[in-house]
């Protein structure tokens, strides 16, 4: 005899337990009643005692119906969950979302994680900062499912779509001589030791970045080397040197910094929405609508030019 207990049992066992009547059970069950008879009998032999006592003028549970019958509606609502749950991850509704990004364009994730949080209440989202190169790395090896980077190479697995475009700023420490101006040109920074992030976190990014002070004919010489944007910032601030940074990251500048216009450079930054190439997953599609959505919003460039997409 096959043992499993299938989810009709569960079902008509239920019915049976709220209507104690097999007549009027069977009829909410659509089912004939001694069908319903050998169902319950079914059960009770796989359970291996009786769930109801019967006589002929009524119908009970015993006290293993009792204890069952709780455990039996669990069963089906955790069910019902589950497969609700299911449905919504498939639709993208629910589920958890893997966001890298490079710390610089925090602005950008913010508004578009918002936006998304918005439509997407229900969906875990994680987040995961780095340079560029990690970011991408993450998204090729599965660790991450969206990815915003900046100046990045373009690999054959991966799709970049442009999010916004920005001009690089100097940033010099409040007592240096340029300090004086709002402008400056990058060949007057040349001979200042420079603050970068290392080429190794993104060649492009770091040729774009330093492309200023190249187009003067002058060599690029990094005298220090930081992980993020904030800590260059702080270094430049303590006057330890300068550094060319795109312009949203100087909207909070330390005291002690200064950030100036580049003269004639003509460089920019563009900052990148990243997925892998191929990825149709619900969840990954309606991040990319809703950063979309965002972007017909219009976003200006920082140099007060057009809108940008």
């Amino acid at each position: 005899m096959d043992q499993r207990i299938e989810l009709r049992h569960l079902r008509y066992f239920l019915a049976l337990a709220e209507e104690l009547h097999f007549g009027r059970a069977a009829r909410l069950l659509h089912i004939a009643q001694p069908a319903l008879s050998q169902q319950i009998r079914q059960l009770e032999r796989i359970v291996g005692v009786e769930l109801f006592r019967r006589t002929s003028r009524s119908v009970r549970l015993t006290d293993a119906g009792v204890t069952f019958r709780p455990r039996a509606r669990d069963i089906l609502g955790r069910l019902a969950a589950d497969l609700d749950e299911a449905g919504r991850v498939g639709r993208g509704e629910a589920g958890r979302l893997d966001v890298a990004f490079i710390t610089s364009a925090t602005a950008i994730v913010s508004e578009r994680l918002r936006a998304f949080s918005l439509r997407r209440p229900d969906v875990q989202v994680r987040l995961h900062d780095g340079f560029t190169v990690d970011v991408l790395i993450a998204l090729e090896r599965g660790t991450a499912d969206i990815g915003i980077v900046r100046d990045a190479e373009e690999r054959d697995d991966i799709d970049l779509a442009l999010l916004a475009t920005e001009q690089f700023v100097a940033v010099v420490p409040a007592d240096h001589p340029a300090a004086r101006g709002e402008r400056v040109q990058p060949a007057a920074l040349a001979a200042d030791p420079l603050i970068l992030f290392p080429r190794s976190a993104g060649a492009r990014a770091f040729d774009v970045n330093t492309r200023p002070i190249r187009d003067t004919g002058n060599e690029v010489r990094v005298a220090q080397e930081c992980s993020n944007w904030h800590t260059i910032t702080m270094l430049v601030a303590a006057g330890l040197g300068v550094t060319i940074a795109p312009h949203s990251v100087t909207t909070l500048l330390p005291e002690g910094a200064r950030s100036l216009e580049l003269d004639g450079a003509s460089a920019v930054s563009r900052v990148f929405l990243a997925t892998r190439r191929g990825d149709d997953r619900p969840l990954v599609r309606a991040f990319v609508a809703v950063s979309e959505s965002v972007a017909g919003r219009g976003e200006r460039s920082n140099d007060g030019g057009a809108w940008v997409r």
